[in-house]
């Protein structure tokens, strides 16, 4: 247990950070899950939604700006396989 008294706030902040932070990527981990599944079955999904959600993630701090641009651009790719496919 922390003696100093900015320690106390380090502590209570870094938890409070750690529980936004674990939300966060369960809702990124949710909403690739449902993208791949829907790409698996052939179904057109909203890809801006899965963009929005992404960059919230991004934009706090949980994941790499790169690793965001990455997952934006293989969902990109996996749905304009979908449409090609259908047409």
């Amino acid at each position: 247990m922390p003696h100093h008294k900015s320690c106390v706030k380090r502590l209570r902040i870094s938890g409070e950070e750690r529980v936004r932070n674990n939300a966060l990527r369960t809702v990124l981990r949710k909403t690739m899950k449902d993208a791949r599944d829907k790409i698996a079955e052939g179904e057109s999904f909203d890809l801006n939604h899965a963009y929005a959600d992404i960059d919230r993630v991004c934009s706090k701090g949980v994941i790499p700006k790169n690793r965001a641009s990455r997952l934006k651009s293989r969902l990109a790719k996996a749905a304009g396989k979908i449409t090609a496919t259908k047409s």
